[in-house]
């Protein structure tokens, strides 16, 4: 045997045309470096966020690795076929009688020399590739992948040594090949047929045969073993199997046909065997959630389902009601991570609204999760609860002392008690903590060990109270301008007043130079200060009403078109504000009251009932009038143009006649992954602070105005939120993202 094995290596290494095969083999190289040449250069002419919908390289290794492949196959047809023209293969069969035992022989002088020469080859490819490529690599696509993908990456060094281990088996395949047919150039044909028109004839399919058929293809095969960010649907396992099935099912003909009569049948049946369980590996199902929800479609990709929970958690044996949930499932070319949930805002904002609005955003994120989100409990309009009756509200005062003060109590509790006496026992379950738990119920039904969650504005409270309850069921957490339930009321206001100032100034400068500004030539922040003042003495009507605005009701009214300002660069919501301004001085306050009764069908911004009705039960309200007070004499301190404006959510609260049922209580940060957090300018350091509080996570902070970035389509604030969903790896700290260049 080991003769046999020495005299197969001498054959091997004296073969002239092997050698030239090696040399060939370098074009891989040269492919790899020009692929990446030619994207680099469609990179350099594109900017902003045309650049993150370019297709990553990966490791680099690309166009190449077929070409290597190809060689290495090659060499293992040449391997016997070139015995066969020579007329060498019957000097050979009278030295080594025992056919199959010659066929086999060949194998470890071609492993040896195809492993050492396919490792050389993928690490040449990839260092080539990222060369070319620069620092360009490191760009962040809006799948989550980068350009190019570093040595230190996670998985990259992996799946290089995996791919140059795949070149002795895609030998064995060409050496299996070239005992069948006997011939070069068919050997050849055969392996041009495999390794290259095979997939080209793939990606012709219409989808989903495209991508699920060129999984099973060689070269995708090394990334999905790894468990990589390519393309792939097999898990690691069957990726390993098929990779093993290939060369086992062509030394098995290869046996079978250099045998001499009758003597193919045992090699045929251990082969066929072998191939057999490697095939049944491959056939085994992934990993995916054992769900047993009967989901119906309900418009366009959306499917939905419901799924029944006990009104109060605190009596799981209680009455149940339905909570309707959608998903957009798993459209893509990747292997199937889970189930990323989003939790919607509000509080009491449908989550499949947001879908139906925003589906589009998740595309990319949809190749390897099913993306899943409900209508909570909180929703003002499933019935329960009358719709009209949830969507008003008191108007509030800021009590000057504590008869004010219990005046204010009154009615609040009054205007609940309207709401509450349709359902008590489900008015006084919406808190946060019931949503989250809500949701828990879900992930058992949707057959998730753990989820990932998208939790944009108030989704955030849910989604950090679902962590601090069921902190093992989480996998990752996603919190976009999310509200801040874990600050005290201190911290808090210091965090909303820098946001609301630091827009103001943007305002006051956007005014000096904008013509659209209907105050432009004055001091914008004077004129607001006198104003308002004014007004808190002496009440600014609305023309043709019985309505007035205090300074009070013109900072509650003003302070979304302030931290909002609309499309740059016309800013229309700003430009509404100065107009409203300008008329509000001459002595009318219509301007705010038309854009507020728009929104809310009412004169001033109504304390809306069915935010209260989780803000109170959160513990958003002051615990005391002494409270109330510090929080009072803190806001005057914080905000010279404002101030006031954040008193009003808690000061809804005053009186609420539910018990406060979630309370911010710690994160158990030891058992929950790092997080990661983005937000606008008047966002970002309430995110911040969220995530602060468990150790290793990181934000991205944009550069710009608005609010829920992923819904909002923000592709730079997407792309960080994929990668980080999909591989879990994080941003550097300090990462930002800015405002796409006007064309």
């Amino acid at each position: 045997m080991v003769d046999t094995i020495v005299s197969e290596w001498l054959k091997l290494r004296t073969l002239r045309s092997n050698l030239y095969l090696l040399v060939f083999s370098v074009l891989s190289v040269l492919l790899c470096a020009g692929i990446a040449f030619m994207i680099s250069r469609g990179f350099d002419n594109q900017a902003g966020d045309d650049r993150l919908v370019f297709t990553s390289v990966g490791a680099g290794l690309g166009t190449g690795l077929p070409v290597a492949y190809f060689v290495m196959a090659a060499l293992g047809a040449l391997s016997i076929t070139s015995e066969h023209a020579t007329g060498l293969i019957r000097t050979s069969l009278v030295v080594v009688p025992r056919r199959q035992l010659f066929l086999f022989a060949k194998i470890p002088a071609l492993a040896a020399v195809t492993l050492v020469a396919g490792e050389m080859l993928v690490f040449a490819m990839h260092f080539a590739a990222q060369a070319v490529l620069g620092d360009r690599a490191g760009q962040v696509l809006l799948d989550g992948r980068t350009l190019g993908a570093s040595l230190t990456d996670p998985g990259v060094a992996a799946e290089l040594l995996v791919a140059g281990a795949v070149m002795p088996l895609v030998a064995m395949v060409g050496l299996g090949l070239g005992a069948v047919i006997r011939s070069t150039a068919g050997s050849l044909v055969a392996l041009i047929m495999i390794l290259f028109v095979l997939p080209v004839v793939a990606q012709t399919l219409p989808s989903p045969w495209r991508w699920r058929i060129g999984s099973f293809m060689v070269e995708n095969l090394p990334n999905q073993i790894v468990a990589g960010d390519g393309p792939g649907i097999l898990t690691p396992l069957a990726a390993l199997a098929l990779l093993l099935a290939y060369p086992v099912v062509a030394l098995t003909a290869g046996a079978v046909a250099i045998a001499v009569r009758g003597r193919g049948i045992r090699p045929l049946v251990v082969g066929g065997l072998l191939a057999a369980l490697l095939a049944a590996v491959t056939a085994i199902p992934s990993s995916a959630a054992a769900s047993t929800l009967p989901w119906k479609a309900c418009g366009g990709d959306l499917e939905c389902a419901s799924v029944q929970v006990p009104v109060n958690w605190s009596k799981p044996s209680s009455r149940k009601i339905s909570i309707r949930i959608a998903r957009l499932p798993v459209a893509g070319t990747h292997r199937r991570i889970g189930t990323v949930f989003a939790v919607p805002g509000g509080p009491g904002g449908s989550g499949i609204d947001d879908l139906k609005k925003s589906g589009g955003n998740f595309t990319q994120l949809r190749q390897q999760f099913d993306v899943v989100t409900l209508e909570p409990r909180n929703t003002t309009d499933l019935g329960v609860i009358p719709f009209d009756c949830f969507a008003t509200g008191a108007w509030i005062t800021v009590p000057d002392n504590r008869p004010e003060y219990d005046r204010l109590a009154a009615k609040n509790r009054k205007y609940a008690e309207q709401c509450r006496k349709a359902d008590p026992e489900y008015f006084d379950n919406l808190d946060s903590g019931s949503v989250a738990r809500d949701i828990e119920a879900i992930r058992v039904a949707l057959g998730e060990e753990k989820l990932s969650f998208l939790a944009t504005s108030y989704g955030g409270v849910v989604a950090t109270t679902y962590a601090r309850l069921f902190p093992g069921a989480v996998r990752a957490l996603y919190v976009d301008g999310s509200v801040d339930h874990l600050a005290d009321h201190a911290t808090d206001l210091r965090m909303r007043y820098a946001a609301i100032e630091g827009q103001f100034a943007r305002l006051s400068a956007w005014c000096e130079s904008s013509a659209a500004c209907a105050l432009r030539g004055r001091d914008v922040g004077a004129v607001w200060r006198g104003l308002t003042a004014a007004a808190d003495h002496s009440p600014v009507p609305v023309k043709g009403t019985q309505v007035s605005y205090s300074g009070f009701d013109f900072k509650v009214a003003a302070a979304p078109d302030v931290i909002s300002p609309g499309p740059a660069p016309d800013f229309p919501n700003w430009q509404r504000f100065a107009r409203a301004v300008d008329e509000a001085v001459k002595g009318d306050a219509s301007g705010f009251a038309d854009y507020v009764e728009q929104a809310t069908k009412s004169k001033k911004v109504p304390s809306f009932r069915g935010m209260d009705a989780t803000h109170c039960t959160d513990g958003l309200g002051f615990a005391s009038y002494e409270e109330f007070q510090q929080v009072k004499a803190l806001d005057q301190q914080l905000s010279p143009n404002f101030a006031g404006n954040e008193l009003w959510h808690p000061l809804g609260c005053v009186g609420w006649p539910a018990p406060v049922t979630n309370p911010a209580k710690p994160l158990p940060a030891d058992r929950l992954p790092p997080f990661l957090g983005a937000g606008t300018w008047t966002d970002h350091a309430d995110v911040a602070d969220i995530v602060s509080r468990v150790p290793g996570s990181s934000t991205v902070r944009y550069n710009g105005s608005g609010h829920g970035l992923y819904l909002t389509g923000n592709r730079c604030t997407i792309s960080y939120a994929n990668r980080y969903l999909t591989s879990l790896r994080l941003p550097a700290k300090g990462t930002t993202c800015e405002p796409p260049t006007a064309k």
